[in-house]
């Protein structure tokens, strides 16, 4: 018997009982059991039982947990044989630490120590009920956590049209990219077949909060016949229903009993407590203003991270990019840019109302320019079309700006030096949205950062530049727009030359994604085809994509942090990768000594919660330094 319920943490009594029986028995089922409470219970058998377990119950709490007991009586008497730790799930366990801590019987520490900081993955995100039946067909990495079911679409087109029919859809793909962000938006869980755990369809998932599994290379797609094909033959055409779990990385044919998410009060509550003992900051990365809101609802410290590329895609605005990228000259790129700029500027307008009081860290472009190209065709001639240009142009333009290797080519910073007038567009939007938006309420600092920067020389070039639209808009508006300038920490050069770089920065925050990707010299979108073997086999630990890389990757970091704050000591240092929501990554940092983390919205409670312990366990550490000190 429990006196708690094993799924929720409330007060219930929970158990069975066997008369004439051994202690195991009644769990076996020997026989058919009694309930302990109700009609034809051990409560009427027995009625002076229940108060006695109720009363142990209440004395072994003082022991700081609540127990489960295997118990027999005798003429009446209960004898308590064993006592184990009651069973219960994530949401369980959250509510009985805190009920044990507003009973005064632990402390808030020792309530937020004992919750693991993924679990609270269950209060966030809808999951598979546990005893429900799965019929697996695909697995693969579990790259945004919780459970949807819904019908296949092939395109984000498909799941648009869907979304409009209200109908749940799961987007499936080979891979993703820039252009399918709206049907992802449109969509209830994403299917990708390549992938890794920060591949740009793990990311944008995490940071939708949508369940996603990347890297499943055991069912084939064809999208002629727009179907999926598992190993064991099995069709799904389009319309199945289907069940992404991205918690466990399975795939499941048809609807599963679901769990549905629930945040409630003993949530908030131990989050309280997190926040109140958490000594390094916790801020989401958020594209829109959308994102924004949904950080803002987490109780973040800010934006850590606002990729300014996913605004670009936006239907109304996607046409004018590309008009831009098509331009022949200054003059028409420049005309292209000063269409782009209101828009823009109303994005940060909203995204800084959202977020007034606390820092937004905007990265300006960084994606090579030729993602925002059609690949096909069919949508070249529909571009050619809208731009009255001759489709074999539109052709010659993309194929002069395809790269062999784009991550590694013409963007981030390169775009800046070499293009500066798509940063100054940008810059000038920062500093006007800035100016009506501190016409009322508290004024917001908006923290400019360039991103994939090596060399110091960069951040002069773009820094100057930025300079000087800050100094024009001042002209215009009468007064000088505040800002913070930093860089984006994401080469290993970058890393080794942080000192010199702080000499130009406000700022440092170190892009993990990539930094790992350049570390190890490993694709993290191609990564997926091979870690599960390399973590099995004890390569890795761990996937060095979802949880930092101590012993390489932190070792850049340790040293940039040193070399960064010996040129600069009144530097802020912050991480922006998704290993911002991974526990053991927030513990590393705060090791370091960064000032906070930032990581999709969805994983920020972790984050929280992760923080705390960490500082936690760093107060305890220095208190029992000085006592051996002493």
């Amino acid at each position: 018997v429990q006196m708690v319920d094993d799924t929720t943490g409330v007060a219930k009594i929970r158990g069975r009982y066997l008369p004439q029986s051994q202690g195991q028995d009644a769990l076996i089922g020997a026989r058919k059991p009694m309930a302990i409470t109700g009609e034809g219970s051990l409560e009427t058998l027995c009625a002076n039982a229940l108060p006695q377990l109720v009363g142990y119950d209440k004395a072994a709490r003082q022991l700081g947990e609540v127990f489960q007991f295997e118990f027999t009586i005798e003429n009446g008497v209960v004898s308590i044989l064993d006592a184990v730790p009651a069973k219960r799930n994530a949401r369980a366990a959250v509510r009985i630490a805190v009920d044990l801590a507003q009973s005064g019987i632990i402390s808030h520490k020792d309530a937020l120590l004992r919750i693991e900081p993924r679990s609270l993955i269950e209060h966030l995100h809808p999951q598979i009920a546990k005893d429900a039946a799965r019929d697996v067909f695909s697995t693969g990495l579990p790259a945004s956590p919780g459970a949807a079911v819904g019908r296949v679409v092939f395109t984000p087109q498909a799941a648009m049209a869907a979304q409009a029919r209200g109908e749940a859809c799961i987007l499936v793909r080979n891979e993703t990219s820039p252009e399918d962000v709206r049907g992802m938006h449109a969509a209830v869980a994403v299917l990708t077949l390549r992938g890794g755990m920060t591949s740009h369809a793990a990311v944008i998932a995490r940071g939708l909060g949508l369940p996603c599994v990347v890297g499943a290379a055991d069912i084939r797609v064809d999208s002629m016949a727009k179907t999926i094909v598992s190993d064991d033959g099995r069709v799904f055409g389009e319309g199945a229903t289907i069940c992404v779990d991205g918690t466990s990385g399975q795939v499941i044919s048809g609807a599963p009993v679901m769990n549905v998410a629930v945040l409630d009060a003993a949530y908030e509550t131990l989050m309280e407590w997190a926040d109140a003992a958490r000594t390094i900051g916790v801020r989401a990365n958020a594209d829109t203003p959308s994102d924004a809101r949904v950080a803002r609802d987490f109780k973040v410290d800010g934006i850590g991270l606002c990729r300014t590329e996913h605004m670009f895609f936006e239907p109304d605005r996607i046409n004018v990019m590309r008009e831009m990228i098509l331009s022949e000259d200054l003059v028409s790129r420049r005309a292209a840019l000063k269409l782009l700029l209101p828009m823009q500027r109303a994005d940060f307008v909203e995204l800084f109302e959202i977020m007034r009081g606390l820092p937004v860290t905007i990265r300006l472009l960084d994606p090579p320019l030729h993602e925002f190209l059609p690949r096909s065709r069919t949508g070249m001639q529909e571009l050619a079309d809208a731009m009255d240009l001759p489709v074999e142009t539109v052709m010659a333009r993309a194929a002069e700006l395809a790269e062999v290797n784009p991550m590694l080519g013409k963007r981030g910073v390169r775009l800046g030096v070499t293009m500066p007038e798509i940063y100054e567009m940008q810059a000038r939007a920062i500093f006007e949205a800035t100016a009506q938006v501190n016409q009322s309420g508290s004024a917001v600092v908006p923290e400019i950062m360039i991103p994939l920067v090596s060399a110091n020389r960069e951040v002069e070039l773009v820094k100057s530049r930025i300079e000087a639209v800050a100094k024009q808009v001042e002209a215009e508006l009468g007064h000088a727009p505040a800002y913070r300038l930093g860089v984006m920490v994401e080469t290993p050069r970058a890393a080794l030359r942080a000192g010199d770089l702080a000499q130009s920065s406000e700022f440092l925050s170190f892009g993990t994604n990539d930094l790992t990707q350049m570390t190890y010299g490993l694709s993290r979108d191609d990564a997926g085809r091979f870690m599960r073997e390399y973590v099995q086999q004890g390569v890795f630990a761990e996937d060095p994509f979802h949880s930092l890389d101590i012993e390489g990757v932190g070792e850049l970091l340790l040293m940039a942090a040193a070399r960064g704050r010996e040129a600069n000591p009144g530097i802020t240092l912050g991480l922006c990768g998704e290993h911002g929501g991974d526990p053991a990554s927030v513990q590393f940092c705060k090791v370091a000594g960064f000032d906070y983390v930032s990581c999709s919205p969805f994983r920020v409670p972790i984050a929280r919660l992760a923080a705390a312990q960490a500082s936690i366990i760093a107060e305890s550490q220095d208190e029992n330094a000085n006592r051996n000190g002493a």
